[in-house]
């Protein structure tokens, strides 16, 4: 597996960065994940932490040197991080829970399988054009495929996100087939907030992602100006083995069997001094592992 990858996160305006992202990967399989903790409640950028680390212990435990089940591992992964995040709440007594957006994508074989929840995007590029992109989980969005529109929607309105108390709301897609040179690239809402996605594509079409992601970050604090929101992108270039220049990406065939590699931080986080509970994980996972089966015995 080979690919082309760059990250940058920037905090523009604001106090503080809550945007995390990064990635990690094994001989045969690909995880990237990026979350924007979310203003407005308390501790954004430690639910967007947790959530990295949660999704990447998962990963690490799962992935052999694949995962099985790309769908099924995304949709509980993504459940776990959120009771994660509501368990550090419960646990420090705070009033309101962290929240943050979150959207992972795996890599394996030459498809790639992605999550979202929030109003963090996912784009993949071919030849210049947008192949496809998610959609936001905010009432605007909702809006302009219904029936009503309505005029001047909040954008930053959101109905879902990881740490409400509520029950997330997610989509999953793929797999889809990567071709030589195809872009896909996670971003937080600080760059297409503040760029259309024709500027978007044109820049990701037009240039490797290690020149295209910059160009696009700055573009977009520009635009935001001296109130710009956190812009953090996350994006890879598919290569082929023929099309490959080792000094400008990566590559994990020289992997052994059973290494995992990972630019997400195991900790460095005041969490209140504890580390993942790998037990409340395995309840997590356990619960919903129980709630599909019951789904499937009722539909037969």
């Amino acid at each position: 597996m080979k690919f082309s990858v760059f990250q940058v996160s920037r905090k523009g305006g604001r106090a503080k960065n809550e945007d995390r992202m990064g990635y990690c990967y094994t001989r045969e399989s690909g995880l990237f994940v990026l979350a924007d903790g979310m203003g407005g409640h308390p501790e954004g950028e430690v639910a967007a932490q947790l959530a990295l680390q949660t999704i990447s212990a998962l990963y690490q435990r799962e992935a052999r040197p694949i995962i099985k089940d790309t769908t099924e591992f995304l949709s509980n992964a993504l459940t776990a991080a959120h009771h994660q995040i509501i368990r550090y709440a419960s646990e420090k007594g705070m009033l309101d829970t962290p929240r943050t957006t979150l959207v992972a994508c795996i890599l394996q074989g030459t498809g790639a399988t992605w999550v979202h929840c929030g109003d963090s995007r996912l784009y993949v590029v071919r030849d210049g054009e947008l192949l496809t992109r998610t959609r936001d989980h905010s009432y605007l969005e909702q809006q302009s495929a219904g029936v009503i529109k309505l005029e001047r929607i909040n954008r930053n309105i959101l109905f879902t996100c990881l740490g409400s108390p509520t029950k997330p709301v997610f989509d999953v897609a793929g797999p889809v087939v990567l071709q030589q040179g195809d872009k896909l690239m996670l971003c937080s809402d600080g760059l297409w907030g503040s760029l259309s996605d024709a500027d978007i594509v044109k820049h990701l079409g037009s240039k490797g992602v290690s020149d295209a992601v910059p160009d696009l970050v700055e573009s977009a604090l520009k635009a935001g100006g001296e109130h710009s929101d956190n812009v953090t992108v996350l994006a890879m270039e598919w290569e082929t083995p023929d099309a490959f220049e080792s000094t400008r990406g990566v590559s994990t065939d020289s992997i052994m069997d059973g290494v995992f590699a990972s630019t997400i931080q195991a900790g460095g986080l005041d969490t209140g001094g504890d580390d993942l509970d790998e037990a409340m994980i395995e309840r997590s996972i356990a619960e919903i592992n129980e709630a599909i089966r019951r789904s499937a015995a009722r539909k037969v």
